[in-house]
């Protein structure tokens, strides 16, 4: 429905998922090796950044045309 008002909303709804993956896996992984001392959760923790990053670009990619 937003996209068919929106076309440019398709990056905007992946911005949201892509934020929402960086909070669980970047969040919840610094959460487990702080609280659980479960090392498994190490290598996770950059998946999570790279997620957020990916989503400040793709809200700045979706940004453009309002300027």
């Amino acid at each position: 429905m937003l996209t068919a008002q929106y076309p440019d909303a398709k990056n905007l709804v992946a911005t949201g998922w892509c934020f929402i993956a960086g909070i669980v896996l970047f969040s919840g992984s610094l959460y487990g090796l702080t609280l659980g001392g479960i090392k498994a959760f190490g290598p996770v923790t950059p998946l999570g950044g790279a997620a957020f990053i990916i989503g400040w670009v793709l809200l700045a990619w979706s940004s453009r045309s309002i300027f």
